[in-house]
This record gives C-alpha cells, sequence and structure tokens, in this order.
C-alpha cells in the first residue's frame, strides 16, 4: 500500500506542491481569527482601547468587545461575495495575490491604531482580503489536486487554519505583559510576513488548468496541466487530460449558462440544491460552537475561574492542529459523509456533558474546572478531525465549474455571516452583566450539533476518490443517502460517466 501511495506521489509531485502551497492561505485566516482572543485581555490594550472601571480596572464593554471581535467577520462576508469576480474575472492567482494586498493594508491599519475607530477599520479591510482567500483557496486546491489525494489536501487549508491559530496563542501568551502598544502590535504586524509569503508563492505557481478552460484560454491550460502531471506539453498524458476537462466545460454549457441565476435552478444539475447544501454546510460548521473558544476561549477560561486562561488556550490550539492531521488522513479512505456524522455525534455528547457539569457542579470547583478543559479539548478534537476541514473539502468540489467560483463565495459568505453574527452575539450571552449563561452556553451548542448530525445525514454525498467531472455525474444521478453506492460504482470503474470518460483521470 505504501508502495502505491509513494507511486501516486512520484506521478504527481507538483501537482500536490501547488495545492498544498495554497493553503498556506489558512494561516492568514487562523492567525488573524486567533489572534484577537488574547489581544483583547491584554492589560494595555485595555487601557488604550478601554475604559477604566470604578475598581480602577481597565476594560472593554460588551458592545465594544462584540464589534472588536466580529467586525473582522463583517469584511470577511463581504470579501467571500467578493470572491466571484475575483477569482473568475483575476483568476485564481492573481486573485489570492489581489487579497493578500487588501489583507496587508488592514492589517497595517491595526498595526498602527492607538484609537478605536482605526483599530476597527483595519479589521474591517482585514477581513476583505481573508474573505477573498477562504474563498479561492479550497477553490483552486480542488481545482489542482489528484482526485486521490484531493480531500487530504483540501484539509491542508484546515491545518493551516489551526497552526495560524496556536501561533497567535503562542505569540499573545509572549506579548501579553509588554506595558507599551507593542503588546497588541507585534502579534498583529507580523501578520504581513504570511501575506508576502503567500504572494510570492503564487506568482512562481501555475495557474488552474480548468480555470484557463473556462476562459477559453487552451494553450495555456495545456502549459498549467504540463507543470502540475510534470510533463512535456506534447505528452499524450496531458492532451488525454485537457480533452477530457474541456469535453466536461461542453457538457457543462448544455445544462445552462454561468449567470447567478444559475445558481439557483434546479434541472438535471441540481445547482439549486448544490448551492443550498454548500451554504448550510457552512452555516452549520459555525453552529457547532467552535470560534465561541478560539474567540472568547481565553475570556471563557479567565470568567471560569482558570489560572493560566492563556496557556490553557495554547492547549486548546494544540488539540486543535494535532487532531487535524487524522482528518486529512482519513478524508479519503472513510470518506465526508462519515466523517461528518462521527464529527457531530461526538461533538454534542462532548457539549451536553460540559453544560451539565458547569450547570450542575459549578465553575469555581476546581474538579469541575479540570473536567471542563478535558471535554472542551475532546470536544476541539472531534471538530478538528470532522468538521473543521471537511466543510472546506466538500464545498470546494461539489459545484461544476461553470458556477463554482459563484457557488464558492455564497456558501463561504454564509460561513462569515454566522461566524459575525455568533462572534457578536456570545458576550451578551455569556458575560457577567449580560446574559451570564457561563458553562450553560454549551447546551445551545449541543442541540445545535444535532442540527448538523442529521444535515450531514441527509444532504451530504460522497465524493472520495473522485474527480471533479465524476463528482457532477455523481450529483446528478442520486441522493446523498444513495450516493455511497455509486461512488464506489465510479471507483471501481464499473459504471462510466455522461461522456464515457476514463475514471482514471489524474486531476
Amino acid at each position: 500500500m505504501i508502495s502505491t501511495i509513494l507511486g501516486r506521489l512520484r506521478q504527481n509531485p507538483m501537482a500536490i506542491v501547488v495545492s498544498t502551497f495554497a493553503a498556506f492561505g489558512g494561516l492568514l485566516y487562523g492567525y488573524d481569527t486567533g489572534s484577537i482572543s488574547g489581544i483583547i485581555e491584554m492589560k494595555f490594550f485595555l487601557k488604550t482601547f478601554g475604559s477604566k472601571q470604578i475598581n480602577e480596572i481597565y476594560s472593554l464593554t460588551s458592545n465594544d468587545k462584540s464589534l472588536i471581535v466580529s467586525i473582522l467577520s463583517a469584511g470577511t462576508f463581504l470579501g467571500a461575495l467578493l470572491g466571484y469576480p475575483s477569482g473568475d474575472y483575476l483568476g485564481r492567482r492573481w486573485g489570492l495575490i489581489f487579497a493578500c494586498l487588501i489583507f496587508s493594508i488592514g492589517i497595517a491599519c491595526q498595526t498602527a491604531a492607538v484609537v478605536l475607530p482605526l483599530f476597527l477599520i483595519g479589521r474591517f479591510i482585514a477581513g476583505l482580503g481573508v474573505g477573498i482567500i477562504s474563498c479561492i483557496v479550497p477553490m483552486y486546491q480542488s481545482e489542482c489536486a489528484p482526485k486521490w489525494i484531493r480531500g487530504t489536501i483540501v484539509s491542508a487549508y484546515q491545518l493551516f487554519i489551526t497552526i495560524g491559530l496556536l501561533i497567535s496563542a503562542i505569540l499573545n501568551n509572549e506579548t501579553k505583559d509588554i506595558n507599551s502598544h507593542n503588546c497588541y502590535r507585534i502579534p498583529t504586524g507580523i501578520q504581513l510576513i504570511w501575506a508576502v509569503i503567500l504572494c510570492i508563492g503564487m506568482l512562481l505557481l501555475p495557474e488552474s488548468p480548468r480555470y484557463l478552460i473556462m476562459k477559453e484560454n487552451i494553450q495555456a491550460a495545456y502549459q498549467a496541466q504540463a507543470k502540475l502531471i510534470w510533463k512535456n506539453v506534447d505528452d499524450p498524458e496531458v492532451d488525454n487530460d485537457i480533452k477530457e476537462l474541456i469535453a466536461d466545460m461542453e457538457l457543462m454549457k448544455t445544462y445552462g449558462t454561468s449567470s447567478y441565476a444559475d445558481c439557483f435552478k434546479m434541472g438535471p444539475q441540481k445547482n439549486l440544491l448544490r448551492t443550498l447544501i454548500g451554504i448550510f454546510l457552512q452555516a452549520w460548521q459555525q453552529l457547532t460552537g467552535i470560534n465561541f473558544i478560539f474567540y472568547y476561549g481565553t475570556s471563557f477560561f479567565h470568567a471560569s475561574g482558570i489560572s493560566e486562561p492563556f496557556l490553557i488556550t495554547i492547549a486548546t490550539n494544540v488539540v486543535n492542529v494535532i487532531m487535524t492531521l487524522p482528518g486529512m488522513l482519513l478524508m479519503d479512505k472513510l470518506g465526508r459523509r462519515k466523517i461528518l456524522i462521527i464529527g457531530a455525534l461526538g461533538m454534542l455528547i462532548c457539549e451536553y456533558i460540559i453544560a451539565i457539569i458547569g450547570t450542575i457542579v459549578g465553575q469555581s470547583n476546581q474538579s469541575a474546572q479540570k473536567t471542563l478543559i478535558v471535554f472542551v479539548c475532546i470536544y476541539i478534537a472531534f471538530f478538528a478531525s470532522t468538521w473543521g476541514p471537511a466543510a472546506w473539502v466538500i464545498t470546494s468540489e461539489i459545484y461544476p465549474i461553470s458556477i463554482r467560483a459563484k457557488c464558492m463565495s455564497f456558501s463561504i459568505a454564509s460561513n462569515w455571516l454566522f461566524n459575525f453574527a455568533l462572534g457578536y452575539s456570545t458576550p451578551y450571552m455569556v458575560d457577567v452583566d449580560k446574559g451570564n449563561l457561563g458553562s450553560k452556553v454549551f447546551f445551545l451548542w449541543g442541540s445545535t450539533c444535532v442540527g448538523c448530525l442529521l444535515f450531514a445525514f441527509f444532504c451530504i454525498w460522497e465524493t472520495k476518490g473522485l474527480s471533479l467531472e465524476q463528482v457532477n455525474y455523481l450529483v446528478r444521478n442520486s441522493s446523498p443517502i444513495k450516493s455511497t453506492k455509486l461512488n464506489r460504482e465510479l471507483r471501481n470503474g464499473t459504471i462510466d460517466d455522461d461522456n464515457n470518460k476514463s475514471t482514471d483521470m489524474k486531476i
């Protein structure tokens, strides 16, 4: 088995390198998302942007805290909607470079800020860049990655998100006690380095062949495909792959055009169903409650009486990184449906346990605090190995090429819309002077995970091991519940798709 895998890696080394490097965009997303959790608890940051209370301690109001955290998500929501014009008009590569430039402007504003309005403007602008990146990166990866390892490679985007979260937690812990503006400027400004690395990389990497074919730039598509599979442009394998992609594009044209309206037409392509499933999948990912931990985890642990909340935050991020790895490896083994179902079941059990212990025993009890930390880590482990990577994988592969960028922008915008709503509303649910739910908030997250479980069972097709063109055939000819059988037949070569194409297509 290992020799088979190594043989396949040797056949497609460049495609794997290209797709994996693009996942670096997840670092920008994860780091920027995670850094704010610790920054809003730093003493000098509170002194700069907060107000003095009666007890002589500086703090942020619930409204300011909500705005600082969630304004990024407002920007990413709009940025995700810009993912279509950026990715389709500029191209996948130049769309990402454009997003990095926007992101860098936002980071510069935050780094320079000493008043709240400029910091908020910077967060919003950076959000625009992150939103575009989060739309284009999984799309670029899925279009360049070999089908047999596509799930693992697109999952690398989630891995880089978790690495970004971990790095931000470590840097926050190192700078939190600096008694100057540098306490937040260092962890904020370092993000410019991530943007430069991604920009340079995208300048060197090839464009997506599928995108070039969509734009009818056939000669450039041949060159890009040759680079991805490490062959000469005139190699028969390159010619065969490009002809198959062209044939699928022609087939897509028979089902309709590529307008926004086509995203919401049912017909034989089931575009409406695909669009809605992508939108709700990303929404349910947010409704697992995971960003409660990564946005407000430090505050939550502090309010729970835990003495080292910054260190516990680092620990949860280490769990997040490590447990993403088995999810990546199992994505193309267990399949998308099983992973989502197992993950939802595991998360809801952990969240109900956290809520029950916090309600019955109380958060001030030391044993209860330790138990709370343990089950938060188990909950994160389930998310990191299932819903974290799987949501990106599925939304990157279920859409036809003609409307992929548009549908991706809708689904990722959904992710960020719910991210914003939850980020803004959470302080009002858990702060002592507001809802004061404390651990009881996990009753809410546990209940939403019941919804995640039902959604995964009834609405997700099994797409592991198929080319993107075969995924189109699968969606057209099966329901989510019955898709596993057709998937097996397509992978075994016992059934051909509409074009009678080979199921051994490399990309």
